[in-house]
């Protein structure tokens, strides 16, 4: 899992280079709101398990 996430992190790190480089704006949303959003994506996916395996198992 620490390999996955690092790999991300070079991923998204080496596309933020590269769209500077070619003098594109970045393809994120603004930081806080865009990060929150994909930490309400995670957790809504994890309470979507655990309410399905603990009440539909």
């Amino acid at each position: 899992m620490v390999e996955t996430v690092l790999l991300a992190l070079l991923t998204g790190f080496l596309v933020g280079v590269i769209f500077r480089a070619v003098h594109l704006p970045l393809p994120a949303p603004p930081v806080l709101a865009g990060v929150m959003g994909i930490v309400g994506i995670f957790l809504g996916g994890r309470a979507y398990e655990w309410v399905v395996g603990r009440y539909f198992s």
